[in-house]
């Protein structure tokens, strides 16, 4: 068997790929480049020079060659590398009959927990939303900030007794709403300063989040490491990570409780599972990023499905409407009680739909942040 085409593939705010081989099996990928999606196209693209002809189940090698001829890389070309990754490993499970997952050592649990996404501009919609996850059986959820999913268009300025008071105040609130049933996941999105963090870190300690998201910018992780050892929550921190080396960097600093690698920007499958095993030897759960397409999906709960440290998947919202139901078949199900069900069927489980090009046109993500009433930039 040998690879005969790499196709990307845009759908929606989406770019997958989709690898041919000569015996009729096709694999899915999916890159994580996110803002830079165009830029990820085109290292797949050129990395496909390289993979047509070439054995598809030599994955780890392919995975070598390519990331160490890649010698200068980042987001665009780690993204690109994870679709390919996660394509090959679509073809391997297709090839042999089996899910990824039995591929890497076999399952060790038979479905996976995850956190549902809640969105708000206010105070209100944020508890609304809560109520309704744990309404729909979810027990946990996450993308859930204190300082609310506020207009980019609009101004930012709080005096910091405000901001912090606010954000105190707003865990609390959903921590009432839906008692100890929802495990709550704090999303700080790096919006602050690592004294702010270590403040707000010891105000909400009351309400016992599930975790504290990148409160300052994984930029410093030595900063990141700081905040950690001032607080008695756990940190989160990853997504924007793209090497098994940065994690161990994270790791080594104890600056995580939680690592978060994205499977389509870490490398894909062989990636997030080293950074796994990685997790693993300093006693550090797992909890992979996903706020991309079913495809993501499909791939974070291969390794969900096999590792030990697995703690929480992030899964989106949308998965069973359009578009993103026009997308693929094979799609993992809720099961009312806060889990996803594993499949058994091969390679990561999910197809892409005869139309799924057609009926999920392609929407580029402009450049847009927010700005201070100063007129800086302001993380959000």
């Amino acid at each position: 068997m040998i690879v005969t085409k790499v196709e990307p593939l845009y759908l929606d705010r989406y770019l997958l790929v989709r690898v041919h081989t000569d015996a009729g099996i096709t694999g899915l990928g999916e890159s994580g480049a996110w803002g830079f999606l165009e830029a990820s196209r085109a290292a797949i693209e050129k990395m496909g020079h390289y993979l047509v002809g070439q054995d598809p189940l030599r994955i780890e090698h392919h995975w070598q060659y390519i990331y160490r001829w890649s010698a200068f890389r980042g987001a665009a070309i780690m993204g690109a590398l994870s679709a390919i990754d996660i394509a090959l490993w679509d073809i391997a499970g297709k090839h042999f009959g089996a899910p990824v997952y039995q591929l890497l050592g076999g399952r060790v649990r038979a479905r996976a927990r995850v956190y549902t996404h809640v969105f708000g501009d206010t105070r209100d919609k944020l508890v609304a939303g809560l109520k309704e996850a744990k309404r729909r059986g979810f027990t946990a959820a996450g993308h859930l900030t204190p300082f609310l999913d506020e207009s980019h268009d609009l101004p930012f300025f709080k005096t910091h007794a405000d901001k912090m008071a606010d954000a105190i105040d707003a865990v609390r609130q959903y921590r009432e709403a839906v008692g100890n049933d929802v495990d709550l996941c704090i999303e700080i999105h790096r919006r602050l300063t690592p004294a702010e963090a270590v403040q707000l870190g010891r105000g909400i300690e009351p309400y016992h989040p599930f975790f504290f998201e990148d409160p300052v910018t994984p930029d410093n992780l030595d900063e990141m490491a700081y905040v950690a050892g001032k607080i008695d929550i756990p940190i989160a921190t990853g997504e924007r990570m793209n090497t098994l080396w940065d994690f161990e960097m994270l790791l080594a600093r104890n600056a995580v409780q939680y690592v978060r690698p994205d499977v389509c920007l870490v490398g894909g499958i062989s990636g997030a599972k080293k950074i796994a095993a990685l997790a693993e030897a300093h006693h550090v759960g797992v909890v992979p990023h996903n706020p991309l397409s079913p495809v993501s999906t499909a791939a974070c709960l291969q390794i969900a499905a096999c590792i030990p440290n697995f703690a929480l998947q992030e899964y989106p919202v949308g998965e069973d409407v359009p578009p993103k139901s026009d997308m693929v078949t094979g799609s993992a199900r809720h099961d009312g009680h806060g889990y996803l069900i594993l499949s058994d069927r091969p390679g990561i489980g999910v197809e892409l739909t005869p139309d799924a090009v057609a009926k999920c046109p392609y929407v580029p993500r402009g450049i847009h942040t927010r700005l201070h009433v100063d007129g800086s930039v302001v993380d959000q």
